[in-house]
């Protein structure tokens, strides 16, 4: 069972998707990281040895992934609402904050469409 950073690697994946599991860490870190530790990209996770694990494991501890990553984002995001920016205001109303078009689009964003006016009521239902 390889674990890197708090999280339980998938045994049955390559090893450069498998560091992808990581929250921080992408395709192309992960072929930095493979490389620099000397590891083929195509071996697959279960078949790493202990001491390519750790050598792994000690690598991506220099990078800033999982919750420090997590708690860095989320404090810019508290940052810019505090100071009342246009970015904040927009992620306090959970709209788009790079300047998207809202008038139609950004469903993601926003949640399912509310009903802009009132449902029609449903008729009594018979006995």
């Amino acid at each position: 069972m390889a674990r890197v950073a708090g999280v339980n690697l998938p045994l049955n994946k390559r090893a450069e998707i498998g560091l992808t599991y990581v929250h921080g860490i992408g395709r192309s870190t992960a072929n930095e990281i493979l490389s620099k530790v000397g590891v083929d990209p195509d071996t697959y996770v279960k078949d790493l040895t202990e001491d390519e694990t750790v050598k792994l494991r000690e690598a991506v501890e220099t990078l800033e992934v999982e919750g420090d990553l997590r708690r860095d984002r989320s404090q810019n995001v508290k940052r810019l609402s505090e100071i009342g920016s246009y970015r904040g205001v927009r992620h306090r109303r959970s709209l788009p904050t790079r300047g998207q078009r809202t008038k139609t689009n950004a469903r993601a964003r926003k949640g399912p469409r509310k009903m802009s006016i009132a449902g029609k009521k449903k008729p009594p239902a018979k006995k």
